[in-house]
């Protein structure tokens, strides 16, 4: 018999490809149960409700993505960027399509999403302050554009796009360098 640990960890991550390749709304609780292999009764005891479900996948997306974030350079952020759309697949930001569906009126999503990217900003800073010797907060919020633009811009235009943006990181670097 599978315990609770198991179900949960099961039934967030057939959750977070759900969400991610349908989207929240589209996503209803059959689904879900079903690709989880669990009884409604088990998804609610485990979650309470679909909003919950919504907010622990994204809780749990952004320490996976954060991990792979452990880089020590602005160029093995992009490296770490192009590792995660050959594992998870290129269909843009979770966090902004999630909140976007929910239209900014969701709190546990709208908490969700702006923690991540808060934290993406943060990272990027001691990526940034790492890679030139010296706190950049301009600096890491036009890496973080850059990141962010790569993100979405890979869903139609593939990895050029982070190639792009890798290369104009790459002279912002420089500039602040010189």
């Amino acid at each position: 018999m599978s315990t609770d640990i198991d179900i949960r960890t099961r039934l967030l991550g057939t959750a977070e490809q759900l969400f991610d390749r349908h989207g929240f709304t589209a996503t209803g609780m059959d689904r879900l149960t079903s690709g989880a292999g669990i009884s409604s009764r088990t998804l609610y005891k485990h979650i309470g409700s679909k909003t919950r479900l919504v907010a622990a996948v994204l809780n749990e997306r952004d320490r996976r993505f954060m991990r792979s974030l452990q880089v020590d350079s602005v160029d093995a952020l992009f490296d770490a960027l192009e590792g995660w759309f050959a594992t998870e697949g290129a269909r843009g930001c979770l966090f902004l399509r999630t909140w976007g569906e929910t239209g900014g009126d969701v709190a546990e999503v709208t908490e969700a999403m702006a923690r991540h990217k808060q934290r993406l900003l943060s990272r990027i800073g001691e990526i940034v302050a790492a890679e030139i010797g010296r706190h950049d907060d301009e600096l890491a919020e036009q890496i973080l554009i850059l990141f962010e633009g790569a993100t979405h811009a890979t869903t139609y235009r593939g990895e050029t796009a982070i190639s792009a943006a890798r290369r104009a990181a790459g002279l912002l670097i420089a500039g602040a360098r010189a």
